[in-house]
């Protein structure tokens, strides 16, 4: 039987029900991303080369990877809302043709991934690096399948306000992650040792290990037997089918739009020399960690107005929004506070130290953190506003706003800034502020707009 969800109703019960629910999302969304820092550590402490070989093969797969990613986040408002409306049928539809877009984008993307030497020797990369960069991607590639099916089955869980499946889920393959990397990499209890391949090898596995400890628990699980997800798996929806391809086509060009933005801001640190790339580097990588709590409560946000809506509920819809949103900007102004009371200190704990050019180093990334106080507001506010949109199923209007902020006016003013107007790395990083600004601002008049709407069209005659 499915369990029917018992809407919050005052301030207190959505700040419950939304604490509640993003805990578990934030503690998965930080779990993976301590996990791909492994990766990179173990990688370097193997070989310069295999690690620099790894990054270029990884950079270019995530790309393939962001955009195929839209399908399993577009499940999410889906189920949200069917839940609301209390048809557990519909959320099967949905899972369903999600799995079947998952496999078909997964069936034409392997094509180019498994060719991957071929495509960076395209782009003009070392040919030794791209060779082993080919050598991993045989391997890797074939986690795309995996890895997305595991992005609509968090959907799934998510949107049933149980993330912490999620999270065990994604503690389950953190844990064996490092074994895997540990085996297969230098060759330990018995393994070969593979460099290179071998943590190609391990995230596969990985990968594998996490999916099957959803699809067992979303089989097998006592609370999630009635939605019967396994159900006529070959049955055509084609309406749901529409849906899942009409709102994850936008959202996968947003991530990517978002992640080009990122990708681009590197490479113009990278033209300013090897120091301002590594402070950049860390700063990011610091930026990136915290970021993953305001992604959690993104997440809460597309649930909590997926569900409301689904209820017709336009107060409830107002208060999760509101919830949300003060919660991201609450973080985001925590997060500020320890960026600009300790940046050295953050700053010296990604240097070995002995590092000749540390000073060189610390001095630019103290600069660039005073950006980065300033880009977690901005960007904890349009990532939860993304959210709500996502949730009350507006995506294409924000693939819109995203491409016009990140590539209208935030690539273009980092390079002015950077270049034209002498502030270096820091210049480039005002650049990240702008776009995500100005995003933020039309994603929340956006929402507010969409909000009128919908609770006009929800009053009673």
């Amino acid at each position: 039987m499915t369990r029917k969800q018992t809407p919050a109703r005052s301030w207190g019960d959505h700040i419950r029900a939304s604490a509640k629910l993003g805990l578990p999302l934030v503690g998965s969304h930080l779990t993976q991303m301590l996990t791909n820092t492994t990766d990179v550590v173990m990688m370097g402490w193997y070989s310069v080369e295999g690690l620099a070989a790894v990054v270029l093969a990884t950079s270019a797969y995530f790309l393939f990877f962001i955009f195929g990613a839209g399908i399993g986040i577009a499940v999410m408002p889906m189920a949200a809302n069917a839940l609301g409306a209390d048809e557990p049928a519909q959320v099967r539809r949905s899972v369903r043709m999600g799995g079947w877009l998952v496999f078909l984008y997964c069936a034409i993307m392997l094509v180019p991934l498994l060719n991957m030497e071929n495509l960076l020797l395209l782009l003009k990369q070392d040919p030794g690096l791209a060779a082993v960069a080919g050598d991993y991607m045989d391997i890797a590639a074939w986690a795309i399948v995996p890895g997305l099916l595991i992005m609509l089955l968090r959907s799934f869980f998510s949107a049933l306000e149980r993330a912490g499946v999620v999270l065990a889920a994604t503690l389950v393959g953190a844990g064996a992650n490092v074994v895997f990397n540990y085996a297969f990499i230098f060759g330990n209890f018995g393994m070969p040792e593979m460099g290179a391949e071998g943590a190609a090898l391990a995230t596969l596995l990985t990968t594998v290990v996490s999916c099957l400890f959803l699809l067992l628990y979303a089989g097998l699980g006592k609370d999630f037997r009635g939605f019967d997800l396994f159900r006529n798996p070959l049955r055509p929806d084609w309406p749901a089918f529409n849906e899942v391809f009409r709102l994850g086509l936008p959202i996968g060009f947003t991530l990517l739009a978002e992640s080009g933005l990122f990708s681009g801001t590197a490479l113009m640190v990278g033209w300013l020399g090897t120091v301002p790339l590594a402070a950049h580097g860390i700063v990011i990588q610091i930026s990136a960690l915290s970021f993953m709590i305001p992604l959690g409560i993104s997440n809460v946000a597309t649930i909590r107005a997926g569900n409301a809506l689904g209820r017709k509920d336009p107060q409830a819809l107002w208060r999760a929004s509101v919830v949300a949103i003060l919660m991201g900007v609450g973080v985001s102004l925590m997060t500020v506070t320890i960026f600009l009371l300790f940046p050295e200190q953050l700053i010296a704990l990604f240097i070995r130290s002995g590092e000749t050019q540390t000073a060189e180093i610390i001095r630019i990334g103290t600069s660039l953190m005073l950006a980065a106080a300033a880009f977690q507001i901005v960007d904890a506010t349009q990532v939860v506003a993304l959210g709500l949109l996502r949730g009350i199923k507006d995506t294409t209007a924000p693939m819109i706003i995203a491409v016009i902020a990140y590539w209208i006016l935030g690539m273009p003013s980092g390079y002015w800034l950077g270049f034209h107007a002498g502030f270096g790395a820091q210049g480039v990083w005002m650049g990240l502020v702008i776009g995500l600004g100005v995003a933020g601002v039309l994603l929340l008049w956006r929402y507010g707009e969409m909000f009128r709407r919908i609770k006009a069209n929800l009053q009673p005659n």
